[in-house]
């Protein structure tokens, strides 16, 4: 079984020609497209991503998914913000032809009970959902920290949305911060598990390339690809705290034993090191 791997090459240089360097020397041909040239794909005026499609497919590199920050605001901010932004994604579909979508379940900052906040997450995720088939796009929830998803549990729950135009993202270094059991946690989530995300974490918190750290990421690779399992794979490596990655609200520090190693650097790592956990997992 093959896997295709894409990755945030935000995190590895600013500007497109950067990052496709970038990916181009870490024989990575697709891109979820987060923050180019300094600009959040959700803000990415048209002839500029035009120019940037026309640089990928210099390159042959296509986009896998756009890694947007739509859901990564608070429960209580007005949905239309969000629907505008999904409207902006429409738009960038037409140019880069990807429909995937990277998407979040809302932060609680007032303290709504539990369960006003899993209504209202749920009220505004069906929106989000019913536009992005209206426009011919595919959200992908990922489980990150302090959203109503975050945790496997409330995961359970928005499984309860999956359908051709919403499905769940599987973040290993998201999922070791809520402190459940990762091989327990793949059992349980891998049915309903879309998409992976090549991030990795000790519990003491620092980042590291995936397969280093404490969430079983070689294990639940290997599972995976044993039990037919296929989807998007994005490196999102967090080694190089970059403004790209400061943006994402991110918890924990990068990998302290890596320093001294430019942010460039740090990039070929982790894709080294996903390429090699692939390889050994069967998945390429």
């Amino acid at each position: 079984m093959t896997w295709t791997l894409s990755a945030f090459a935000d995190e590895a240089a600013d500007s497109a020609a950067d990052q496709i360097a970038a990916l181009t020397q870490a024989k990575i041909n697709h891109v979820d497209l987060r923050s180019v040239d300094g600009i959040n794909i959700v803000e990415l005026p048209v002839d500029h991503a035009k120019r940037v499609k026309q640089m990928l497919d210099d390159a042959g590199i296509q986009v896998g998914m756009y890694g947007s920050p739509i859901g990564k605001t608070d429960i209580a901010d007005d949905i239309a913000i969000e629907l505008k932004r999904m409207d902006h994604l429409g738009k960038m579909l037409e140019v880069f032809g990807a429909t995937n979508v990277r998407a979040f379940s809302f932060y609680n900052k007032e303290g709504l009970s539990q369960a006003d906040w899993k209504s209202q997450a749920f009220e505004k995720l069906i929106k989000l959902r019913d536009r992005a088939a209206e426009l011919g796009l595919v959200l992908y929830h990922e489980n990150e920290t302090e959203v109503y998803g975050d945790h496997p549990d409330q995961i359970v729950e928005l499984a309860e949305l999956r359908n051709d135009h919403f499905k769940l993202i599987y973040d290993f270094a998201n999922y070791q911060r809520t402190g459940a059991e990762p091989w327990a946690n793949w059992q349980r989530l891998k049915p309903m598990t879309d998409a992976l995300h090549f991030k990795d974490q000790k519990k003491s918190g620092d980042h590291v390339p995936i397969g280093k750290g404490d969430t079983m990421a070689h294990e639940i690779m290997a599972d995976a690809v044993k039990t037919g399992w296929s989807g998007p794979c994005t490196l999102e490596p967090h080694l190089f705290m970059s403004d790209a990655v400061l943006s994402t609200n991110v918890h924990g520090r990068g990998d302290t034993s890596l320093e001294g190693k430019t942010r460039e650097e740090l990039f070929q790592i982790a894709a080294e090191n996903a390429h090699q956990l692939m390889a050994a997992a069967g998945a390429m």
